[in-house]
């Protein structure tokens, strides 16, 4: 059996916060706002997978009213739901990622976002894509006053 996740995730830009997109650390003057490190692109992969799983969303595993989760390491959360995909007898097949963010450029950190999140699942590099996309100044990422992330997964009953 095959099991299909979709995951969205969209945070604002905040002053004096470092800017973690996929477990790497991106030189910006700004970084995003939330409860964790607000690395919406893994928080984007863990809701597929989580949807994937029929287990609802972060905020129902990693709430942000906990402080045990105030300024946490995004991969090491997503590490515990690839630990959860893999309890509930499933095997993460293949992820695919994208990122709209209209500044910092991103691609010179694409591969190194692929693999911190590849080893965040426990899965090979080549099994996790991420790409980056501006949205030609329109919307709130045009504007830069935020980042947006999607994320699929395939996850397969073994």
């Amino acid at each position: 059996m095959l099991r299909i996740g979709h995951g969205f995730d969209v945070h604002a830009f905040a002053e004096g916060r470092p800017l973690v997109l996929g477990g790497v650390r991106i030189e910006s003057a700004r970084g995003l706002a939330g409860h964790s490190d607000a690395d919406v692109l893994a928080h984007a992969l863990m809701d597929a997978l989580l949807g994937a799983l029929r287990e609802g969303d972060i905020g129902r595993l990693f709430p942000d009213t906990d402080p045990a989760y105030r300024d946490a390491d995004s991969c090491r959360l997503l590490s515990q739901v690839s630990a959860l995909v893999r309890q509930r007898g499933f095997a993460i097949l293949d992820c695919d990622c994208t990122v709209a963010a209209q500044s910092p450029r991103l691609s010179p950190y694409r591969e190194a976002m692929r693999e911190r999140l590849s080893s965040a699942l426990g899965v090979d590099p080549s099994s996790v894509g991420v790409s980056a996309t501006t949205t030609e100044h329109l919307g709130f990422v045009g504007r830069e006053e935020g980042i947006a992330a999607w994320a699929v997964c395939l996850l397969e009953r073994i």
